[in-house]
């Protein structure tokens, strides 16, 4: 196919693709099927498109067909045993989220290097002596990062006030204490 085929091949799908991809929606009533029949009817088209007389007629011939044709491949005929989905009872992890992002944001106003020994040690499960020589410093240094980290940590969680609203038309506030448990 030469360049001035390929130019108005370029030019009938830009003008007519979503015309054949509503054709194919409306012989298979699915979006997704539509469009595979439409991209797989042109890229047959594309290979005949010098010997077509009538690429109208055609592609519209073709896109019928291939949407009929989607409905009847095998994964096509796949149902799911119910239309509607299971009742399982899932916990709520909300309360375990606030924490989770109560504790980061505590931990982000820790310092850096006692933040590095708390996560070594709590988050990563790493021994004094191992944590000593990720960060390349004495055991002693970690016991005392670790300490003033943890001193920090619970400081900070303390003075951590949350007030909520539970809704923006209602008076009702949701307080929360910042007091939270953390091992040594």
């Amino acid at each position: 196919m030469d360049a001035k085929e390929t130019e108005s091949f370029r030019e009938f799908v830009r003008n007519r693709s979503e015309s054949l991809r509503s054709l194919a929606y409306v012989t298979c009533g699915d979006w997704q099927t539509a469009e595979d029949a439409v991209s797989g009817s042109l890229a047959r088209l594309y290979l005949r498109w010098g010997k077509v007389a009538s690429p109208e007629a055609y592609s519209r011939t073709m896109v019928v067909r291939a949407a009929i044709g989607e409905k009847r491949r095998p994964w096509r005929r796949e149902r799911s045993a119910g239309d509607a989905l299971p009742d399982v009872a899932v916990p709520d992890h909300a309360g375990k989220t606030d924490e989770r992002l109560r504790l980061q944001a505590a931990l982000g106003r820790v310092p850096k290097r006692q933040r590095a020994v708390l996560v070594l040690r709590f988050l990563e499960g790493l021994s004094v002596e191992e944590t000593a020589e990720v960060l390349g410093c004495r055991p002693g240094t970690v016991k005392s990062q670790c300490a003033r980290g943890l001193n920090t940590l619970r400081t900070v969680l303390a003075a951590d006030d949350i007030t909520l609203q539970a809704d923006e038309r209602s008076d009702h506030v949701l307080s929360h204490s910042g007091r939270v448990e953390i091992g040594a």
